[in-house]
């Protein structure tokens, strides 16, 4: 179970860290990432809302209060990685590798999260009880 624990940890805290950073990028250097929006073929005017969802996503993973909104940041995280995934490899320049990071990161963080925390179908079955 500690081993358990430890991996699902070291993948969160750094699945965490790689979209903390990434919408910090967003905010802080918005030149930048207006760049690579452009270049990706992506609008730019979703660059700030994207920033405050990559935080708040990051802020539900953290904290674990509700189930649901845990479960919709995982998958959201899952979306923008595939998305970022592919346009990098459709524009062929070489950045793919953050996202498949993250997509890696992401799939550990997820397992490890039901074989510490369980699932929530199985925390509604025992309460039920």
């Amino acid at each position: 179970m500690k081993k358990n624990k430890i991996m699902y940890w070291i993948a969160t805290g750094l699945l965490c860290l790689l979209f903390f950073a990434g919408a910090m990028m967003y905010i802080l250097n918005y030149p930048r990432a207006e760049g690579f929006f452009i270049s990706l073929g992506f609008p730019t005017w979703i660059i700030y809302p994207l920033a405050i969802l990559k935080i708040l996503g990051v802020l539900t993973l953290l904290t674990k209060k509700s189930n649901f909104l845990k479960e919709l940041a995982y998958s959201g995280f899952l979306f923008d990685a595939i998305l970022a995934l592919a346009a990098h490899i459709m524009v062929n320049d070489g950045e793919y590798v953050p996202a498949f990071i993250s997509i890696v990161l992401l799939t550990i963080s997820w397992i490890y999260d039901r074989k510490v925390y369980g699932n929530y179908r199985q925390s509604v079955t025992i309460s039920k009880i």
